[in-house]
């Protein structure tokens, strides 16, 4: 009884030895927890205090403002209230590198109609705006661009039985549709002085459904948010396909936040090489049959 006894005690000796150098048993997976927390803490990237990015990270969230009428690009899905499309995805992308992968209740989209933009960004509503947004002279006197992450061309949606237009110059006597604060007005008076523009809306949704009970002849935007609503409407309507301008994205943040618009900038050419902006246009836009184009070059306005 006595060797048996101190042969036991020297088992139990040997093993408490072994737990304190090295881990025994479930210790082994805590060990690897804790290296595995380290990578992932590793992961989330480190900006100078003060900075945009900084701050972003202390509040533990990206709030961007977007579109929620816009298939595609910006749409509130109605069935789970879930923000989806193209800006969408490349907001989640840009957040990334602000927190890392896990995003998760980290970004948080406000509904951006076209004619708030602007004051939304300085009145500090939102961090940046992913909606559509054209890049111009007249809005970099008000805020910063970083981009463009995609170019799109303005274009007419008109009822698919409707063969009377077949450019911007058959607008001219054409009751058509656009939203405040747009570019687009802009560009059918200049190209279409005749055609009546009376009917304006918030947002595109409108003026989709004024297409479809005959208040307006032709809605014209740009061609990707037409595509949507083309998409959307079961038939009802159809792209002209004849662009007519030029319209290069931007994500636009407060104008003098030069730090924040270099590192969105940077984040873009990251994405844009590693594959995740086609992959985002193929899951979002690509869906509609877009092909997907290579991606412009990051201007730095």
């Amino acid at each position: 009884m006595r060797k048996n006894r101190w042969w036991w005690i020297a088992i139990v000796a040997i093993c408490a030895a072994a737990l304190v150098a090295a881990g025994c048993g479930d210790d082994d997976d805590s060990g690897d927890g804790g290296a595995a927390a380290d990578t992932a803490a590793a992961q989330v990237p480190e900006f100078p205090a003060g900075s945009t990015m900084a701050s972003i990270q202390d509040k533990g969230k990206l709030v961007v403002g977007t579109k929620f009428d816009q298939p595609l690009f910006g749409l509130k899905n109605p069935t789970n209230d879930q923000i989806e499309g193209f800006d969408v995805e490349i907001a989640k992308l840009i957040a990334q590198g602000i927190f890392g992968s896990d995003i998760d209740g980290k970004v948080e989209f406000v509904e951006t109609p076209s004619k708030i933009r602007e004051s939304a960004i300085a009145n500090g509503r939102v961090d940046m705006v992913v909606a559509t947004y054209t890049i111009n002279d007249e809005r970099k006197q008000q805020v910063g661009f970083a981009g463009p992450y995609y170019v799109a061309g303005q274009d007419i949606m008109v009822k698919a039985d409707d063969d009377s237009i077949a450019g911007v110059e058959d607008l001219n006597g054409k009751k058509v549709c656009s939203v405040q604060g747009s570019t687009s007005i802009d560009n059918v008076r200049e190209q279409a002085p005749d055609a009546d523009l009376g009917i304006t809306f918030d947002v595109y949704s409108l003026c989709a459904e004024a297409l479809g009970d005959g208040r307006v002849d032709a809605v014209s935007t740009d061609n990707v948010i037409l595509l949507g609503l083309v998409n959307a409407s079961d038939g009802a309507f159809k792209l002209v396909g004849t662009r007519f301008t030029e319209e290069p994205y931007g994500i636009g943040e407060k104008k003098d936040d030069t730090e924040f618009r270099n590192f969105i900038n940077d984040r873009l050419e990251a994405i844009e090489a590693d594959g995740s902006w086609a992959a985002a246009f193929e899951s979002t836009v690509g869906q509609a049959g877009e092909e997907t184009p290579e991606p412009p070059p990051v201007n730095r306005y």
